[in-house]
């Protein structure tokens, strides 16, 4: 996977908490870096976390479904793209929105947020690509998203959110065909 694309599934991975976390600005007061700062800390650590559990369960179901691995990387990402594209159109209840102020709420919300970087991680496993690069990668975007998002948040409002999500959801999208025809020899 190149420099490019692990930049991309990076920030198509912290699209979701980015979202989130922009919607806990919009409601803030005033801007509190001591709190971004927490919330980008505990997003980006289970955002890391997530795909390395997922790719030691791709490792070991790889042996199982080696020749059409590529395919399971492929309707991985495509549907988790489409799955944000999706869920940028819906209409999100205020009672989803990040309450910082309750470490366990944060820390489900977070867990929440990473399910998809999880199946991420199981897809990784099919395909060659250092998991700790791309682990890390999606945690530092995810801080660096989710703390922004919350200062931004109380100035540009939610909208951005939206967009983010189908961005992200566009990139998924794109490496997940890209593995798709690297593997068919079509590209």
């Amino acid at each position: 996977m190149s420099f490019i694309s692990s930049g991309l599934l990076a920030f198509s991975m912290s699209t979701d908490a980015f979202a989130v976390s922009l919607s806990k600005g919009t409601k803030s007061q005033k801007p509190n870096i001591l709190e971004a700062l927490k919330v980008g800390a505990v997003f980006g650590t289970v955002e890391a976390i997530t795909p390395l559990l997922g790719w030691f369960a791709g490792l070991v179901a790889s042996s199982f479904i080696k020749e059409i691995d590529h395919w399971v990387a492929f309707v991985i990402l495509f549907g988790i793209g489409l799955k944000f594209i999706y869920e940028s159109f819906q209409d999100k209840p205020d009672d989803a929105e990040l309450k910082a102020s309750s470490p366990i709420v944060l820390i489900l919300t977070a867990l929440a947020t990473s399910i998809d970087a999880f199946a991420i991680g199981i897809s990784l496993a099919f395909v060659d690509h250092n998991i700790i690069i791309a682990a890390l990668s999606i945690g530092m975007a995810t801080f660096t998203m989710v703390t922004f998002g919350m200062m931004a948040g109380y100035f540009i409002g939610n909208k951005i959110g939206v967009y983010a999500e189908r961005l992200g959801g566009i990139g998924l999208m794109l490496i997940g065909s890209k593995i798709l025809l690297d593997h068919l020899h079509i590209i």
